[in-house]
């Protein structure tokens, strides 16, 4: 039977995971809240169908960084993904590529990052750094990264502790030893948008993760201001279930749906996309 949403493939992945590896890539720090919230925040939004314009040619195009991506969908920094799949992160940058956007690998990656830029040597690829107390460590990093030819660093700000992930706890998985996915603890994201837009006045970029679900939620999040979303989960979901072949399928049918969303609402490119097109659900 074949997978068609996204829910689909996280159904896959729980069934055929072990329970550790399951808890350990779905679960959050303490009850979750952030998580579920981050999800839930989308759908408070609705979208604005705007019809009686040529949708014939939709472009999902655009650039981040001033380097042209297929559409505003990239990969996020989720560590260990070996954990889903035998070749891991490798996987992972193969289908990014292909697809032709960006793959943040993470500092916790269970390939080296030579195997990573060996299996893509095309892709665009970015690295999300811990920083680490020691200087010499942190400069040595960014060398060899920068050696290796990826484009940009991503800084993670927001983890000064690390979580109370109870599911960890209870299985008995060392975090200190592994990885640690980057969505930790953040406040719900798509509600904190639009402030951050209105902060850095169009001076930077910015991107949005978490609870991308849907291409409808792509169309959400670039409607209040981002350039560009990242997924994190939802591909490791698409690795449980056949490699690169799998976050090929996941990223295909978010790129549908986001398609799909822009016809509806009458954008012909990205740059058409903005705030009028949504408004908040009174339920």
């Amino acid at each position: 039977m074949p997978l068609v949403c996204l829910t689909d493939f996280r159904e896959h992945a729980r069934e055929h995971l072990s329970k550790s590896t399951w808890d350990f890539i779905e679960g959050g720090a303490d009850d979750c809240c952030t998580r579920d919230e981050n999800m839930a925040a989308f759908k408070k939004i609705r979208l604005r169908p705007r019809y009686l314009k040529d949708v014939s040619k939709v472009d999902m195009r655009t650039t981040i960084q001033g380097a042209e991506i297929s559409a505003p969908i990239c990969i996020a920094p989720t560590g260990f993904h070996r954990l889903a799949w035998p070749d891991g992160e490798m996987s992972t940058a193969r289908a990014a590529q292909a697809a032709s956007i960006c793959y943040i690998t993470s500092t916790y990656a269970s390939c080296s990052l030579e195997d990573i830029v060996a299996a893509a040597p095309r892709g665009l690829r970015w690295f999300q750094l811990y920083v680490h107390p020691n200087r010499q460590i942190n400069k040595q990093m960014i060398q060899k990264v920068e050696s290796l030819g990826f484009k940009a660093l991503v800084i993670t700000v927001d983890v000064p502790k690390v979580g109370n992930r109870r599911n960890d706890i209870t299985n008995q998985v060392d975090l200190m030893k592994k990885l640690l996915l980057k969505d930790l603890g953040s406040p719900e994201m798509i509600d904190a948008l639009t402030e951050v837009v209105a902060a850095v006045k169009g001076k930077v970029e910015v991107y949005l993760d978490g609870g991308i679900r849907t291409g409808n939620d792509v169309l959400k999040a670039l409607a209040l201001g981002a350039k560009c979303v990242f997924v994190g989960r939802p591909i490791l979901w698409g690795l449980a279930y056949k490699g690169e072949h799998g976050v090929k399928e996941v990223l295909d049918i978010l790129k549908n749906e986001f398609h799909t969303s822009m016809t509806l609402t009458g954008c012909r490119s990205v740059a058409e996309i903005n705030q009028d097109l949504i408004r908040f659900s009174r339920l």
